[in-house]
């Protein structure tokens, strides 16, 4: 009932962090191991970071960034290509902020903005109906970047473009899907968690049922939360409550928004203007039917096939953003990490993300800092 009514609370936070450490701290003692748990959702690793829990529960509980990061997990080929996609003239390019200092192979999409690219940040895909309406001579192409909980409003916006009819207007599509990277993380990266705190916000679409099979397949706890304080604390404690117990399950923590079957209408909104589709990840690569791309019905909306664009191999860097998002590498363990790599001067997204697990860490989690 705190965690519902009391979620900033600092004297409830304080007295659960206590007894959060308390029973990790038990655990440990028992069985030689940490509690190790993934967090899944950007917003949870910045949230993370910002108010102090990961600084709190450093040497009782150790907590990994995942594939949460929409732009972080965009693999490098896209990037290029989507900067490629801003080089015409007569091209209007619409993204959300984020992606729009992701250093490309050559160069950002802010670089080629400066350059005199017409390169427009918008709040939402909608906003680039709108600037296409307005605009009806030149090409409008919007980056769709995002998990689960961006494609309902992505649908929308193809919705209104096929409404209006609009023949200058396009996505450039690279979607991910949550349920296809966990698997992935746990079959083919082996990646050594003790359970996930799961998104709120991608949640919201599917429903605390979409889990289920952590625990059917993996024996792998999963507990949905919130981002104040107590709702992260709460959550990490029914973690190692449950891995103390050995009795995994999925529990939703975060019921005043998330319904066990998520939101069917969001979700017949996605089906209906996209299909699944093989999509590349940054550090893992191909994951088969981990995205969505546009249903064929609606093509002349997709831009990648409404222009041709090739890029070449990504260049090589030394940047670990790939192994970050799989839990295998924290920011420090980064050579480049506030070094070469700043939030001035990014060598990956992992540090140009608001979401992402390098700046987080940097703003908030330094030794130094």
């Amino acid at each position: 009932m705190q965690t519902l009514f009391e979620p900033q609370d600092p004297a409830v936070a304080k007295k659960l962090a206590q007894k959060l450490i308390h029973l990790a701290d038990s655990y440990r003692e028992r069985t030689g191991i940490m509690p190790t748990f993934m967090e899944v959702c950007g917003s949870h690793t910045m949230a993370l970071a910002r108010t102090g829990v990961k600084l709190i529960l450093q040497g009782h509980v150790r907590l990994l960034s995942g594939p949460g990061c929409p732009v972080c997990v965009t693999d490098q080929k896209q990037i290029d290509a989507m900067i490629e996609l801003a080089e015409s003239d007569d091209r209007i390019v619409c993204t959300f902020g984020d992606m729009i200092r992701v250093p490309g192979s050559k160069r950002s999409l802010q670089s080629a903005k400066t350059e005199g690219r017409d390169i427009r940040i918008v709040y939402s895909p909608l906003d680039a109906v709108r600037i296409a309406e307005e605009n009806p001579d030149r090409d409008v192409v919007f980056l769709g970047v995002g998990f689960e909980t961006t494609v309902p409003v992505l649908a929308a916006a193809l919705q209104l473009a096929y409404k209006k009819q609009l023949k200058n207007f396009s996505m450039w599509a690279t979607t991910k899907l949550v349920q296809p990277v966990l698997r992935t993380l746990l079959t083919e990266k082996h990646v050594k968690i003790n359970g996930f705190l799961l998104p709120g916000h991608v949640s919201i679409v599917l429903g605390q049922h979409a889990y289920q099979f952590l625990v059917d397949e993996f024996q792998m706890p999963g507990v949905i939360s919130g981002f104040e304080t107590v709702e992260m604390l709460s959550a990490i404690y029914q973690l190692v409550k449950m891995l103390d117990a050995d009795h995994p399950a999925i529990m939703n923590n975060y019921k005043s928004v998330v319904r066990e079957n998520g939101n069917p209408a969001a979700q017949k909104l996605m089906f209906d203007y996209f299909e699944p589709c093989d999509e590349a990840w940054r550090g893992i690569g191909m994951i088969p039917q981990s995205g969505l791309d546009i249903r064929e019905k609606y093509a002349a909306y997709n831009a990648k096939k409404k222009f041709k664009i090739e890029v070449g191999e990504p260049k090589k860097t030394r940047c670990r953003c790939g192994d970050m998002i799989c839990g295998l590498a924290t920011p420090e363990e980064c050579i480049l990490f506030g070094k070469a790599c700043t939030p001035l001067h990014p060598v990956g997204p992992c540090m140009v993300s608001t979401e992402g697990a390098c700046s987080a860490h940097y703003a908030y989690m330094r030794k130094d800092g």
